[in-house]
């Protein structure tokens, strides 16, 4: 009996030596306590590279599991993917949220063929879950090759200034966390491991449970800010103070995404106009990923637009730009969620119809009153309807100018787009947050059954 004490206090000094895969667990769960599964799994006589464990996360029920990079390099074996699967079992099963910590140097290659086929394993769990339960990934080290495409496919990819996310080294990429963020692959870079699981748990904190659970409500203060100037004011001027959690801030220039809440409740928003007219093939990725992972959670989205349309250049189309605009049509006409718009300024052709449409990509449509709501650009518009009126003219930039803003007003205005049913309220700045409020809460019961399919083929 003195044997198995001795050997169980042996090993338990092993397993609980400090190492920052314990620490960053410690970060992330209330008070820092946490119950560790599968302690005791080892690799020939080694314990494995990942520390796997659940706990509360403001007081809500999270699985995390966070890989030792002093074992071995964090390398992953069959024995540590068999840890993190038991992780993503209990998740499924019991529909609570899942954190992955990454700090891996990669496969053990010790025996290549067991970790390729854990790999594979790992990858088909983390795709299966996604869409039932948050994933959130954390990239605090090294995430290599498959370790790179596993932890992409959660919902939120969250980096330190320092980690590394690739398929394969590349000396020419200095700062890898900094081109991740501006290539879209993580929705934040921070400046170590505290923030960057600070970072972590305020998206926690806005998204349910599972795509069953309903949305979290909590306590909130009245916004200060009546500001629809910008992205990002707009986001203020309708979410509770204090409550906006911006992710792929550096990606996308020409649109701006955040969770943030209202009245207490979750909602998502997207703005366009934050710093360009157009929105560019990142622009339309950004906000269809972040509008598909809203609707998998029924999380409420409102939509601010006030943008000319899409990047027009020769550039864009040699690119396939039109495939970028269907994908952003796409993820808004399949949302089943609530979906509200709002035009706080220009809203022409393709663009209105893919933020705004009625019926098809937006349930309920605002407008300020200063809005253009029109199927081409007034200059262009103009140019079109009134070629005769330029020609001879001696000031045509001029001329044409008062003729676009003749058009705005008579033919575009929010006015006109109210009496052709194309928007279903005009309100004023004052009264937008309240409008949004009730919406959502008239819209609360919103059900719809689609056609019969395995899902939507959308134009990847």
């Amino acid at each position: 009996m003195s044997d198995s004490i001795s050997k169980l206090a042996s090993l338990k000094c092993e397993i609980k030596a400090a190492a920052p895969a314990r620490e960053r667990l410690a970060y992330l769960f209330d008070e820092g306590a946490y119950t560790e599964l599968n302690a005791y799994a080892k690799v020939n006589d080694s314990v494995t590279g990942v520390v796997t464990a659940y706990g509360y996360v403001d007081g809500n029920p999270v699985y995390a599991f966070s890989q030792d990079i002093t074992v071995k390099n964090g390398a992953m074996t069959g024995a540590s993917a068999k840890k993190i699967v038991k992780i993503l079992d209990l998740a499924a099963k019991t529909g609570v949220p899942v954190v992955g910590i990454y700090d891996s140097f990669g496969a053990d290659l010790n025996d290549p063929m067991d970790a390729l086929n854990a790999y594979g394993e790992l990858l088909m769990w983390v795709n299966n879950l996604s869409g039932v339960v948050p994933q959130i990934s954390i990239v605090c080290g090294t995430c290599a090759g498959a370790a790179a495409i596993m932890a992409q496919s959660a919902d939120f990819v969250i980096m330190t200034e320092k980690a590394e996310m690739f398929v394969t080294p590349n000396t020419s990429v200095k700062n890898l966390a900094e081109n991740s963020a501006c290539a879209g692959t993580a929705c934040a870079v921070c400046a170590d491991d505290i923030s960057s699981v600070e970072k972590a748990k305020a998206i926690l904190a806005k998204l349910p449970q599972n795509n069953i659970s309903p949305i979290p409500m909590y306590e909130f203060d009245m916004p200060s800010t009546v500001n629809v100037k910008d992205a990002e004011n707009c986001a203020k001027t309708i979410c509770d103070e204090n409550s906006i959690v911006e992710v792929y801030e550096k990606y996308g220039k020409a649109s701006y995404t955040a969770l943030g809440s209202v009245g207490g409740a979750t909602v998502g928003v997207v703005a366009t106009n934050k710093t360009a007219d157009k929105l560019t093939s990142d622009d339309c990725s950004k906000i269809a990923r972040f509008v598909r992972t809203c609707d998998a959670f029924t999380i409420p989205v409102v939509t601010f637009v006030d943008t000319e349309g899409f990047e027009t250049s020769d550039e864009a189309e040699i690119q396939g730009a039109v495939k970028d605009m269907t994908v952003l049509a796409h993820a808004y006409a399949e949302a089943t969620t609530i979906k509200l718009a709002v035009i706080s300024g220009k809203a022409y052709g393709p663009a209105y119809i893919a933020l705004a449409g009625k019926c098809a990509n937006a349930d309920i449509t605002f407008a300020l009153a200063n809005a253009v709501i029109s199927p081409l650009a007034p200059v262009t518009a103009v140019e079109f309807l009134s070629h005769d009126k330029l020609k001879g003219t001696e000031d045509v930039e001029k001329a044409r100018k008062v003729l676009a803003d003749e058009y705005a007003e008579s033919e575009a205005s929010a006015f006109v787009a109210a009496a052709k049913n194309a928007v279903d309220d005009i309100v004023t700045a004052d009264e937008l947050r309240q409008s949004i409020t009730n919406a959502i809460e008239i819209m609360a019961g919103k059900r719809i059954s689609k056609l019969p399919k395995k899902h939507g083929n959308m134009p990847l």
